[in-house]
């Protein structure tokens, strides 16, 4: 059949396969007999009221083409898709268009799924799953249950982010710069009683565990930092007044260089510190300016922290009354409250050493307090032995010059020898820290940034919390944690506790749910007593329902009649996890992606998982880009992918959103690109369609083009690097045409070759490629054939890289044929216009040749 009769019909072509793979079901791999599982994963998206949009394509089609890749590799992939339909955009949407939540995800669900389809990707339909529909959340409160057990889950009173916008709390990771990450809304700090799961427990776990595991490095990099482990010490300074001299009370600070403790001359105290309260508040307290404590405590309780860390411009106030004794030397020094200490590092108090710490610095100029250095640096070494050269130096002359330079240029900050510091004077920093620290009375302590997950959430959308509180029980001290009287979690056989349908699901802004009005939902019967008790009203945070999806896909396939818990599914799960491939965004890096090990670790704990990292290799996909901006909801720039896989076929638009970029980098979105795809994909659709065989030879050279694209495409698809893979299966197409053209008859590659050729197309067009092999006779699925292979004796090609020099001078590279007689190379690159200008008149006193590599004229 001729171009012209017949056109790239890919509306048709694309529906006809779609509906054939659904229909046999190509994707769905046999779960238990499965003998060589590679579990596929792309982060699931939420249903938004925009639907899919070109950025989740963008992740989903690269995670299909190295799903496909693997499938024709010969392994059983599954590759599951579903939807995160809690939280708070979902519930946004629906009180903006005056829609309840549960029937808008019905809406939702129909258009993202229906949209989905058309992407082509080889979906395993049959294990999508929803987290908000009962069998799904029903597992996400059996998970919080076991945080319980394990001692993990605890209720405590705290400051904590709240959003005025969403009338809800955030934990701090949802808080970026200072505002909401879902609404963009300055984040306020108020002090409620929350639920919290105890992350911290695993801080070093999650930090050493990143060592081991395949994952993107920036990623790890945000974790490592995420968690911020510190190393130093405790210390405890005596409160001292005129009255008691040397009180009982004493403050404990956290220093990561207490082999500077002896150049400590104030301290200082959060706002928030307990103490500090507690002395407010006590009529006996030797503190006597109360009021202006008071007053700035107040005003720092309206700013942000970063605010309050980075303002060049430091406030305080000096405790009237009251002083600290300096551990290591025991002189009495000041101790001031500051805002840019929080109460959140550390132990919320700090001992301030200004003339190796910049903010102590700018604290103590500002209120005219002593700077004393302790540490000589390397710096002021002279001599090649640093100890030597320090010995030499006398106390007087280097205090003099360190206090020179320190109200030049600002505290020093590295590390060196301790001076000024008694008997460890001339000894290293470094090793002098636990001495000093012993010294002193502390003890070498380390710490984490990280606090514990703040899981609790006053919105109507989410899974209800199963925990149940007992007036009863609390008054008479029972309850199933000790430090929790009154408190119970819901009994397993009674889950899920269901969301109800509540006609007014508006957040209240009253730090409690809206379920905190369904008298229905909260009236339950104590477990433990019978009594009357109330159900827990808050919903949980929704990155606990995606923090364990990955599981919730093989229960699932078993129709949810198996739990995480249950022995039968235990064989199942050791056979495909952890996931082999996990492809997402690296925005989650400590959201998603930190929660997931988390949940991870505590289900090996607690026995049902033998093991403790969710996914075995984790890749980072790169942002799209479009008005200079991230493709977002938020930023308001949306592209929507159904008008171009409409206009161009989701084959187009696939391997045009995979030529933007390197996946792992990603792109600037511009559509004028996609014309060139198109053309490409029309080219090859046409090139096949009037192929003909012939009996001649294939052409040698495009052999060893065919077997170096089936090399390229290879590695670059196991490295993400679909960009260039497309480029070179582009220069394979032009080397195709280039040799057809001489061939009125027909194509001299061989059905062998072409079916290689169709094959490596596969993976980024896969309708076409079906259509394709279909066209050359072959009635199984292009995904059961196999994945070419190259052979390395044709790409090494019979010609080398000549490097000319002229007086030992690189003047070009010229390409020979391997053996090429000295003769021969001499006559071909005086030819060339570098050479020739440097030969130019000159008379040549010898040659430098060596075979297959070198010429050299000596002029």
């Amino acid at each position: 059949m001729s171009k012209k009769s017949k056109k790239y019909d890919f509306g048709a072509i694309e529906k006809k396969w779609q509906e054939k793979w659904k229909k046999e079901k190509i994707y769905e791999p046999d779960l238990e007999k499965a003998e060589r599982p590679f579990y596929n994963l792309m982060m699931f998206p939420y249903p938004s009221a925009e639907g899919l949009h070109v950025g989740n394509m963008y992740a989903f089609t690269g995670s299909d083409i190295y799903g496909r890749f693997k499938r024709m590799k010969g392994y059983n992939v599954f590759e599951p898709i579903g939807l995160d339909g809690f939280g708070i955009h979902s519930e946004n949407y629906a009180l903006k268009i005056g829609t309840h939540p549960i029937k808008q995800s019905e809406i939702s669900e129909k258009r993202f799924y229906k949209q989905l389809e058309i992407t082509g990707n080889s979906f395993a339909w049959n294990e999508r799953v929803e987290t908000y529909k009962p069998e799904y959340y029903k597992w996400t409160q059996w998970i919080f249950i076991q945080m319980w057990k394990q001692g993990l889950a605890h209720r405590k009173k705290q400051k904590v982010n709240w959003c005025p916008s969403c009338k809800t709390v955030l934990a701090d990771e949802q808080v970026e710069g200072g505002k909401c990450e879902r609404c963009g809304t300055i984040v306020i700090q108020k002090e409620l009683e929350q639920w919290f799961f105890k992350i911290t427990k695993y801080a070093e776990k999650l930090l050493k565990n990143l060592d081991k595991i395949d994952w993107s490095e920036k990623v790890k990099i945000a974790q490592r930092n995420w968690i911020g482990k510190s190393e130093g010490a405790l210390l405890k300074f005596q409160i001292t007044n005129d009255k008691l001299q040397k009180g009982n009370l004493e403050i404990e600070v956290f220093t990561t260089r207490p082999d500077t403790l002896f150049g400590a001359t104030y301290l200082v105290l959060s706002p928030e510190h307990e103490w500090l309260k507690q002395e407010i508040s006590n009529s006996k307290s030797e503190i006597l300016n109360k009021p202006e404590i008071q007053e700035y405590i107040n005003k720092a309780k309206a700013k942000k922290d970063e605010e309050r860390i980075e303002n060049k411009e430091k406030t305080g106030v000096k405790l009237e009354g009251i002083s600290a004794v300096n551990p290591a030397n025991k002189k009495e020094i000041p101790i001031f409250i500051a805002d840019y200490v929080l109460s959140g590092y550390g132990t919320g108090a700090i001992m301030a050493v200004p003339a190796h710490d910049e903010r102590d610095f700018e604290f103590a100029k500002k209120f005219k307090l002593g700077i004393v250095p302790v540490i000589i640096p390397s710096l002021y070494s002279t001599d090649t032995n640093e100890e030597n050269a320090y010995l030499k130096i006398t106390h007087s002359d280097i205090i003099e010059r360190l206090e020179k330079y320190i109200e030049k240029h600002g505290p020093i900050l590295n590390e060196g020898y301790c001076i000024q510091s008694g008997e460890f004077d001339r000894k290293k920093s470094e090793e002098a820290k636990e001495k000093i620290t012993k010294y002193a009375g502390g003890r070498m302590h380390t710490q984490y940034r990280l606090r514990d997950w703040l899981v609790s959430r006053q919105r109507y959308w989410g899974a209800p919390i199963p925990m149940i509180y007992c007036d009863e029980c609390a008054e008479a001290g029972r309850g199933e944690h000790k430090d929790m009287p009154g408190w119970y979690a819901v009994p397993e056989k009674n889950l899920p506790v269901e969301l109800p349908m509540v006609k007014d699901f508006r957040p209240k802004g009253k730090d409690e749910s809206p379920l905190a009005s369904v008298k229905e939902f909260y009236e339950t019967k104590c477990p433990n007593c019978g009594g009357s008790a109330r159900r827990e009203t808050d919903v949980s945070d929704t990155f606990l329902d995606s923090a364990w999806y990955y599981i919730a896909y093989l229960m699932k396939a078993r129709e949810w009649k198996v739990g995480i818990e249950d022995s039968s599914f235990v064989k199942q799960m050791k056979k495909w996890l952890p996931v082999d491939m996990y492809i997402g965004g690296a925005e989650h890096s400590v959201l998603h992606l930190l929660y997931s090990r988390f949940v991870t670790m505590t289900l090996k704990d607690g026995g049902f998982i033998d093991f403790e990292e969710p996914f075995k290799l984790f890749r980072a996909h790169g942002l799209l880009i479009k008005d200079g901006a991230k493709i977002s909801k938020s930023k308001g720039n949306i592209v929507n992918p159904d008008d171009y896989v409409k206009n161009f076929g989701a084959d187009t638009f696939r391997m045009y959103l995979m030529f933007l970029a390197p996946f792992e980098q990603g792109g600037d979105f511009r559509d004028q690109g996609i014309l060139g795809i198109e053309r490409f994909l029309k080219r090859i659709y046409f090139y096949f369609l009037d192929y003909k065989e012939i009996g001649t030879k294939p052409e040698e050279e495009i052999v060893r083009l065919l077997h170096q694209t089936i090399k390229k495409v290879t590695e670059d698809i196991e490295a993400l690097k679909y960009n260039t893979a497309i480029s070179q299966l582009m220069v394979l197409l032009n080397g195709l045409e280039s040799v057809s053209d001489k061939n009125v008859l027909g194509y001299k590659l061989g059905k062998e070759n072409h079916k290689a050729i169709i094959k490596l197309l596969s993976p980024f067009a896969p309708h076409l490629a079906e259509e394709l092999w279909e066209m050359m006779e072959y009635t199984d699925s292009i995904y059961e054939g196999g994945w070419p292979e190259y052979d390395k004796k044709i790409i090494q090609e019979n010609v080398v890289q000549f490097v000319v020099q002229v007086n030992g001078k690189h003047r070009a590279t010229i390409t020979f044929p391997k053996g090429t007689e000295q003769s021969h190379v001499e006559n071909e690159v005086k030819k060339n216009n570098s050479v020739e200008r440097a030969l130019e008149k000159k008379k040549i006193k010898k040659i430098i040749f060596i075979k297959d590599k070198l010429i050299n004229f000596v002029i």
